[in-house]
C-alpha cells in the first residue's frame, strides 16, 4: 500500500513543482501577470499564512480538501458553461412509480427538450427520477458521501458529469453557482434546507436572479401547505415583506413549471453589479417608451437617476467580452428589495 501512495504522489508532485517554476521566474523578472495569475498567486499567498496564522492542521486539512473538491468542480462543469441549467432538489426515498416520481421525470425530459441540463444530488428517488427524464448526456450528478441513501442512481453512475463531495457547504455552492433555475419537489429535512437557503440568498440579493419553482404532483398538497405556513407565519408578522412572495413559485403542473423558467429568459439573459450599478443584460433590446415607464413604476429600486439603456459598461468587456452585443437596462441601485427587482424582470419578459 505504501509502494502505491508514493508513485501516485509522484505525478504530483512533479505537476507541482511546473507549475511553480514556470511562475516564479516570472515574478522574479517582473513580468506583467494576467488578472487570473494575479488572483491565483493572492491565493498562494493566503494558503503560505497558513503556516504562521496558529491555526491547526485540521482547520488547514479541512480547507486543502474543500479548494480541491471545487477546482475540480469547476473544471466538470467548464465545458458546459453556455448551457442553461436548472438543480433539482427532492427526497431520496421517493418510490419509483410514484405521482411526484412521474412528475419529476416529465420536467426533467420537458426542459431536455428545451435544451436544458438538470443537476441533481445523482442519488435515488427524485434525483434517479429527473436523471431518467433528462437522460445521461444532459445530466449532472453532485454526490455527497453519506452512510446511507446516497450511493448514484443506473443513470449518473460512472458518468464524467458525476462529482463526489466530502462536504455539504461546497456541494451547495455548486447547486446555486451553476444553476440558471431550481426545482423543488416534495422532500425532507434536506429538500427544506435547500429551499430556505435559495430564498434566503435570492432574499439578499447574494444569488443571481433566477427562477424557483416548488413542484409538486397532480393534486398534492406538500407545497400548498408550505406556502400556507409562509403566509400565516412570516408574511402576517411582517418577518418578510410582501415583494418577497414574488422570488418563488408553487404549482402541481409540470408545464407550468417549465414555462415559469423558460419565459424567464425571454428577454432578460442575466445581471451583475458593477459598484453601485446594476446591469440587467437583455436578449433583445426595449423600446425606449418601455424603459422609461420602467424608470418610474421601479423608482424604488434606483438610487438616484433614473434607468437607461446602453452597450456593455468598460469594466464588462475587460472580464465577460462573448457578452458585448447584449444591450443592457443599467441603474444606480439600492442594495435591497430584491423580490422587487424580481418583478422589474418579470415586466421585462412580459413586455419587453
Amino acid at each position: 500500500m505504501a509502494e502505491r501512495r508514493s508513485t501516485t504522489r509522484q505525478p504530483r508532485e512533479r505537476r507541482r513543482r511546473t507549475l511553480l517554476t514556470d511562475l516564479l521566474p516570472r515574478l522574479q523578472a517582473g513580468e506583467q501577470l494576467s488578472r487570473e495569475e494575479t488572483l491565483v498567486l493572492e491565493m498562494v499567498e493566503t494558503s503560505l499564512r497558513l503556516l504562521t496564522s496558529g491555526i491547526g492542521l485540521g482547520d488547514i486539512k479541512l480547507l486543502n480538501a474543500a479548494l480541491r473538491e471545487l477546482r475540480y468542480a469547476f473544471k466538470v462543469f467548464a465545458p458546459y458553461r453556455g448551457v442553461r441549467k436548472v438543480s433539482a432538489f427532492g427526497s431520496a426515498r421517493t418510490p419509483a412509480g410514484t405521482p411526484v416520481y412521474r412528475a419529476a421525470a416529465a420536467f426533467a425530459s420537458a426542459m431536455a427538450d428545451h435544451g436544458w441540463m438538470t443537476i441533481t444530488g445523482g442519488g435515488n428517488g427524485i434525483m434517479r427520477a429527473c436523471q431518467e427524464g433528462a437522460g445521461r448526456e444532459r445530466s449532472f450528478g453532485v454526490n455527497i458521501r453519506l452512510p446511507w441513501e446516497q450511493e448514484p442512481n443506473e443513470f449518473i453512475l460512472n458518468d464524467p458529469k458525476l462529482i463526489t463531495f466530502r462536504y455539504f457547504f461546497t456541494r451547495k455552492l455548486l447547486f446555486v453557482k451553476e444553476a440558471d433555475a431550481l426545482v423543488l419537489f416534495p422532500g425532507g429535512f434536506g429538500t427544506l434546507d435547500e429551499a430556505f437557503e435559495a430564498l434566503t440568498l435570492a432574499q439578499t440579493g447574494k444569488s443571481h436572479p433566477m427562477p424557483i419553482v416548488l413542484l409538486d404532483e397532480p393534486g398534492g398538497t406538500y407545497w400548498q401547505a408550505w406556502y400556507r405556513h409562509i403566509e400565516e407565519h412570516l408574511l402576517a408578522r411582517d418577518l418578510i415583506s410582501p415583494e418577497d412572495m414574488a422570488l418563488f413559485m408553487v404549482t402541481t403542473e409540470v408545464a407550468e413549471a417549465v414555462r415559469e423558467i423558460t419565459t424567464f429568459y425571454r428577454v432578460y439573459h442575466s445581471s451583475r453589479w458593477v459598484g453601485d450599478r446594476f446591469v440587467i443584460r437583455m436578449n433583445r433590446a426595449l423600446a425606449p417608451e418601455l424603459v422609461a415607464r420602467l424608470s418610474d413604476d421601479f423608482a424604488e429600486l434606483v438610487a438616484e437617476g433614473r434607468m437607461e439603456q446602453r452597450g456593455p459598461l468598460d469594466e464588462e468587456r475587460e472580464q465577460e467580452p462573448e457578452l458585448d452585443t447584449l444591450p443592457r437596462l443599467v441603474f444606480t441601485a439600492r442594495r435591497s428589495s430584491f423580490g422587487l427587482r424580481r418583478r422589474l424582470i418579470d415586466r421585462l419578459n412580459r413586455e419587453g
